[in-house]
């Protein structure tokens, strides 16, 4: 009975090590950011990720079974805090030196790559809040809860289950677009998400925008 509890209670592998490269990519990415636009040395974020997630690799993947709920939980809570701070930190770092580029080129490099660690952030964060996480959206079915996928209409009797990419998909849409496409919203943490994504992306343009034209002016 224990074995099979655990059996429930395990997320989907193929998914945790996509969601898990997700986050890689973050630290990957902050390690592109010329000096001075990181909080700290630019390889810190990804060794903090790579500590942060192997616990819950090295269970699941290797281990075949799971870690207590609130350890795992508490450290997808941490790895979120991490890369929002970086993320917001490095934002502000590109505000503050927003005056030194002085060439288009300078600044479309890091804006762009803000701009993709902007959409990873957030479709980790989608991913980890959305029905309590991955075990407890399993748990209760795929049941819709922070976010309605088209899928989930009509009971989701199917028991379909949004997969990373679907969150990265509802990401990479809000990041552009503005708008979260086919997937709807239900909770007032799901919307605040989106709405600070969306203002981070369009600050990111913004400033992209507004500093070229000064320097071609």
């Amino acid at each position: 009975m224990r074995v099979q509890q655990n059996a429930d209670r395990r997320p989907d592998e193929a998914q945790l090590v996509i969601a898990a490269g997700g986050a890689l990519l973050v630290g990957v990415l902050y390690y592109a950011l010329p000096e001075g636009l990181s909080l700290g040395p630019r390889w810190l974020l990804l060794v903090l990720v790579l500590v942060l997630l192997l616990p819950p690799l090295v269970v699941v993947v290797g281990m075949r079974t799971v870690l207590p709920f609130r350890v795992a939980r508490g450290l997808a809570l941490v790895l979120m805090g991490v890369l929002a701070a970086a993320q917001v930190g490095s934002l502000a770092l590109l505000v503050t030196h927003l005056p030194r580029f002085t060439r288009g080129g300078q600044l479309l490099g890091p804006a762009g790559v803000l701009w993709g660690i902007n959409v990873l952030v957030f479709a980790v964060w989608y991913w980890e809040i959305d029905g309590g996480g991955p075990v407890k959206r399993q748990l209760k079915q795929h049941e819709a809860a922070d976010f309605l996928f088209p899928q989930q209409l009509r009971d989701n009797k199917t028991h379909w289950a949004p997969g990373f990419v679907d969150y990265l998909h509802l990401a990479f849409c809000f990041a552009t677009a503005l708008s979260p496409a086919d997937v709807v919203p239900l909770t007032h943490r799901a919307k605040l998400l989106m709405m600070a994504e969306a203002l981070i992306s369009l600050l990111i343009v913004v400033l992209l925008v507004a500093r070229s034209v000064n320097i071609l002016s």
